[in-house]
């Protein structure tokens, strides 16, 4: 295993937030378009009122740039000091696919029990592998 191997799931969470945002991309131009949505809207979020779809879309891409960060932070710092193992990894990945398990409930049947199960199933990977890397970190010491 190379210390390289973390930035796999890094990549896989970048191109996932890219997927939403030209998705909600996408689905601003059908709110103007097929949904009278007025332009004027994406000014100051006024003009009228987002249909559903769209303002679901637009949290969840928000959400991409909140607990993910704490994600890349942690990448980069594993990468930088080289604390990258299997445990680290499958953390990783782990995180990712609980991202992709939760856009895909939002992003469609949006059952809310569900989608908190992926993000808590999420977040507990993330602060293991913080704890674990503050762990390898004091006993390098």
């Amino acid at each position: 295993m190379t210390n390289e191997m973390i930035l796999y799931p890094l990549l896989a969470m970048a191109l996932l937030t890219f997927f939403v945002g030209f998705s909600l991309l996408r689905l601003r131009f059908k709110a103007v378009k097929q949904d009278s949505l007025n332009p004027r809207y994406f000014l100051l979020n006024k003009g009228g009122k987002a249909p559903e779809y769209l303002v679901k879309t637009e949290q969840h891409y928000l959400n991409l740039f909140e607990l993910p960060i704490l994600f890349y932070l942690l990448v980069i710092t594993l990468y930088v000091t080289q604390q990258v193992d299997m445990v680290q990894l499958v953390l990783a990945w782990g995180f990712v696919f609980s991202r992709i398990a939760h856009t895909v409930i939002h992003l469609t049947i949006n059952r809310l029990v569900w989608r908190m199960r992926a993000f808590v199933t999420g977040a507990v990977m993330l602060l293991l592998s913080w704890i674990y890397l503050g762990l390898n970190l004091i006993s390098a010491s």
